[in-house]
This record gives C-alpha cells, structure tokens and sequence, in this order.
C-alpha cells in the first residue's frame, strides 16, 4: 500500500552459523514513514518499543450546524496485539505488506468491535450516514480475540477511549499493565494512497502522542498512530448539526 521506503526493516542478526535448534532471529520493528514531505519525529533514542495494536473503532465528530466545520470529539477502539506478527523470521510473522494491510483488512471485513445505537451500521463494510454509527453509553464489548481469514486469532489487548477531559487513553492488558494517557505532539497528512474507508470519507492523519504529565501512564511514555485507514469526518454540510462517527482503524506503536 504504501511507498517502499515506509517499510524499511533493521537488519535481521546473521543465521548461517545458528547452531540447529536455535530460535529465529527477530527483526528490530521500524515505525513506518508516509514517504511524504514530513514525516513524525523518530521515536527518542532512550525508548523502546512495547507494543505494536491493531486499534478497530470509530472516531467521533460533531457539528455546530450544517456550515460549521466537523470538531473531533475522541474516539472509541478496541485493541489487539499484532507486535509477533511484525516481519521476521519467527513462526507465524508475516510479510511486510500483509503486516500493513491488517488495517484495511479488519476495517472492511471485520464488524466493527463495539455496542452501536444502530447495530447494522456494525456490519462490516456497512455504507450508512456517519450519524448511524455512534455508540451506546456503554460501547465495550466483552473481550475477545481478532479473528481475520487466513490467520490464527489475534489477541484481545484492551481499550482506546477518551476521558472526560478530552484526553486519548490506551488501557493495555496483560504483563506490566501497561496504560498510555497522551496528548497530540505532531501530525502528518497519509500517503496518497491509504485507505479511504467504505464512507469514502478518508484516512485519518498519522500522530505523534506524548505523555500527558499528569502521571497516569503506566510503562508508556509515546504513542504513534500510524498506517490509519479511515476515520474522516464527514462534512457538516452532509450530516447536518450534531454527533457522528466514522469507522476506522490503524497501527498504535506503543514506546516506554
């Protein structure tokens, strides 16, 4: 899907001389580039990665009436982990560009993971008014595994919501209990090619997200939203005043 240079692998450690029974050597995972004019800032150089999710939710919009302009309004996600399915020479990792198509393959396949007011506008692929799509006051389904053709099931790994105050949160489970509370450090515009989502609308921006300094991140101090697919509000013209929602879904690169 997107530009050679946007998936630019480490160099694997050398095999020839593994002694027989050894495990495969792992890749070092390379957040990816848009291959545009600007791209986010390198993750610093005293981070590590933690984690690579596949986030699958909505965005959320609303308009003050049909000339506004839409106003983000947060989004709902739910997460799974695809960090061993990164290209490597480990059992079961896949090729770079079946990696980075997880996000449109979720998006137009899977239904999407939450309670809807509408539950047809759940269905995979469904082509609704972005006002059919919001969610119920309680939009988080039970956990359960991501279950894509042609894959074993990709485990559940937790929840992306915002607060009250409008701030983005990553709730990860599992060892380490690992919590993102972010603010929006950088964005930078898709590839010219990333996926538009079955609204048609548009994939949402790629971010950069930093630590709220707040201390309520736990192991997480960066999050990149990356390979989106998806997400664009629809004009307010289109859906008039009120709330709306788009499906969407994208990469989170979780660095601690």
């Amino acid at each position: 899907m997107f530009s050679t240079k946007s998936f630019v692998l480490a160099a694997l450690a050398a095999v020839a001389s593994a002694a027989p029974g050894c495990a495969p050597p792992k890749a070092t995972p390379t957040l990816p580039l848009t291959g545009g004019a600007s791209e986010l800032p390198a993750p610093p150089s005293n981070l590590v990665l933690k984690k690579i999710i596949l986030g699958h939710g909505i965005q959320n919009y609303s308009c003050a009436d049909a000339a506004a302009t839409p106003e983000a309004k947060g989004a709902l996600a739910a997460l799974y982990d695809i960090t061993a399915l990164y290209p490597s020479k480990q059992p079961g990792a896949l090729s770079i560009d079946a990696f980075n198509a997880l996000t449109t393959k979720t998006l137009w396949q899977e239904d999407v993971p939450l309670n809807l007011v509408n539950t047809a506008a759940a269905v995979a692929g469904a082509v609704l008014s972005s006002k059919e799509y919001g969610a119920t006051t309680s939009p988080f389904q039970a956990p359960a595994d991501l279950k894509l053709a042609g894959l074993a099931p990709i485990k559940y790994a937790g929840r992306h919501y915002f607060d009250s105050t409008g701030t983005p949160n990553f709730d990860l489970i599992g060892p380490g209990n690992l919590k993102a509370h972010v603010v929006k450090k950088a964005g930078v515009a898709v590839p010219a090619n990333a996926d538009k989502g079955p609204l048609k609308t548009g994939a949402v921006q790629w971010l950069q997200l930093g630590d709220s300094g707040l201390s309520v991140s736990n192991g997480i101090s960066q999050v990149y939203r990356v390979v989106t697919a998806g997400g664009v509000a629809e004009s307010c013209t289109t859906t008039g005043a009120g709330l709306a929602s788009v499906p969407y879904t994208a990469q989170y690169w979780f660095y601690g």
